[in-house]
């Protein structure tokens, strides 16, 4: 197990991946998180002065601004589409935000748990098919995420307002302490991880295939679907649903919702989140303890991507999930929490 909990006369020993203390507060300190480059920096400080201006990224403003109106137009061509384009959009949707969520976040950026190479490489698959920017730059960014959440080193920083933390981000050049920070984390994992690499190297050829090409392919040539419908929905309209999904985890999940488990920080808990991206909307708890491979306190509950992994170990394919206990939740409430708290 990845951490323990013992009792040695009245005192409670908390351990956690060999650390041992007596205090649940210290204990806390280390269990909160899975990596030295996520464990949230108090110590960082904003510099004082006149902010850096806004540099707009007009080829990323323009191909998002298409990327939508496509979208918009798959939303018109889904009466035309057959069952089944509409459920193999279904599956692209479900492939691509797994590469996200059980990938990206959960295994590459937060090391919740442990994964085989199949589902490694299944995984990294699905991640080109959201193409989110690849996973050794996914999870960077992630992790600057966590350890200056809600700062000027935060990349979709949420009190910048939601549509900065929703899209705008992507639309303007980085802050530079984004970038200073991302340029100090230690990234051994990533890059001893060769099929995160393999996925880095060959990212652009591997998004052009899996995000377009395949979803198009697939129903155009196996069930006769027009090229156009196949194209803006499974194609253009999956990728920007799954896009937006995403996204509402740094926005909505940022701002609305209550916070039963720390209400001293931003993040949220938010039902509709947790349905559109199949159970990242547990925020508050997530950054509360973002080691916890289900990121969230009642496990497959709103939560695909927690039953995905639980079925992914009962097949052998992964394995070592970290959980919080219920007492070191329940601790949690109790001194942080903003009395929100319902069971279940």
């Amino acid at each position: 197990p990845c951490f323990s909990l013992l009792q040695t006369g009245s005192t409670r020993i908390y351990t956690i991946e060999g650390a041992i203390t007596s205090s649940p507060d210290s204990f806390n300190a280390m269990a909160d998180t899975s990596t030295v480059d996520d464990v949230f920096d108090d110590t960082y400080r904003e510099k004082e002065g006149k902010k850096p201006p806004r540099i707009l990224v007009w080829r990323n403003i323009i191909l998002m601004g298409l990327l939508h109106i496509g979208a918009l137009y798959g939303l018109v061509l889904i009466p035309s589409a057959s069952w089944l384009t509409l459920g193999w959009t279904a599956v692209c949707y479900m492939i691509s935000a797994l590469g996200v969520t059980a990938g990206a976040h959960r295994l590459w950026s937060h090391r919740s748990y442990k994964a085989s190479v199949p589902l490694r490489v299944f995984l990294a698959l699905g991640n080109s098919m959201a193409f989110q920017n690849d996973i050794y730059e996914w999870a960077r960014d992630h992790r600057v995420h966590h350890k200056y959440s809600e700062t000027d080193a935060d990349p979709h920083n949420a009190k910048r307002g939601f549509f900065f933390s929703h899209i705008g981000w992507l639309l303007v050049r980085k802050h530079p302490d984004v970038i200073e920070k991302g340029q100090k984390l230690e990234l051994g994992d990533l890059r001893a991880d060769r099929v995160v690499m393999f996925q880095r190297r060959n990212y652009k050829l591997s998004v052009v295939l899996l995000c377009f090409l395949v979803p198009t392919l697939v129903p155009w040539y196996f069930w006769g679907e027009s090229l156009a419908v196949a194209y803006f929905v499974p194609g253009l309209l999956r990728y920007t649903v799954v896009l937006n999904a995403s996204w509402l985890v740094n926005s909505a999940a940022h701002m609305w919702g209550n916070r039963p488990y720390d209400k001293t920080i931003n993040p949220r808990e938010n039902r509709i989140v947790a349905i559109s991206a199949i159970g990242e909307g547990f925020h508050n708890y997530h950054h509360t303890f973002p080691f916890d491979y289900a990121t969230s306190e009642f496990g497959c509950k709103i939560n695909i991507t927690t039953a995905f992994i639980n079925l992914m170990c009962v097949l052998g394919l992964a394995k070592d999930r970290k959980r919080v206990s219920r007492d070191i939740i329940a601790a949690r409430i109790q001194r942080t929490g903003d009395s929100s708290y319902k069971s279940g």
